[in-house]
């Protein structure tokens, strides 16, 4: 598959980070505060970067994003470094759909379901729901919340997350700035990492 189709896929159903230079973090109104309450409508920005492995080969993908999230729907747009579109992907309870230019439109059940056909593996779209904003469900099943000084956990399907840089949130409460994520999988070579970088919140 095109690496530029191979970005499409893995940050659509991420959402979604050349690519992920970080920045310092910013100074926190409230440095020791965990992150704020769970939002079901929120809009961001930012980049995303994946690193693995494919037929015994380093791949890698890079690029841009809008995450748009309302209760019950999240819509997905993709982009290129360069800034061109190169997909929307819409996920409800119901469908994942995938729209690329110039191709029918991809759907499928969910959005698991879409990038094991596409990419061969699965990336974790339903947690970077969580992930966002600075959640996580762990490895016995409690529901994480990050702050900076609680910032890493692995969670229940075998992500190690670390929340590494901050920013200040609505209220004031710390968001995350950046989050790193690996993952060890037979099904692309011994460990996926994705970093996430999101741009700051007016």
């Amino acid at each position: 598959m095109h690496s530029l189709s191979r970005f499409v896929i893995a940050a659509a159903c991420v959402a979604s980070l050349a690519g992920c230079a970080t920045t310092a973090n910013v100074p926190l109104a409230n440095p020791t505060a965990q992150v704020g309450a769970y939002r079901d409508t929120i809009d961001l920005n930012g980049r995303l970067a994946a690193n693995y492995q494919k037929d015994g080969q380093p791949q890698s993908i890079n690029g841009n994003f809008t995450w748009a999230q309302r209760p019950g729907r999240i819509d997905v747009s993709l982009f290129s470094p360069l800034g061109q579109t190169v997909a929307e992907i819409t996920v409800t309870p119901e469908t994942a759909t995938l729209k690329q230019s110039g191709r029918a439109p991809r759907v499928e059940k969910d959005i698991d379901t879409l990038t094991a056909k596409s990419l061969g593996w699965t990336l974790p779209v339903s947690g970077l729901r969580d992930w966002l904003q600075g959640y996580a469900v762990d490895a016995s099943g409690k529901r994480f919340t990050a702050s900076p000084a609680h910032d890493s956990v692995v969670t229940n399907d075998g992500w190690r997350l670390r929340f590494v840089e901050w920013q200040n949130g609505p209220g004031g409460a710390p968001m995350p700035r950046r989050i790193d994520a690996e993952r060890s999988t037979t099904a692309v070579g011994d460990a996926l990492t994705i970093r996430i970088v999101i741009d700051p919140v007016a």
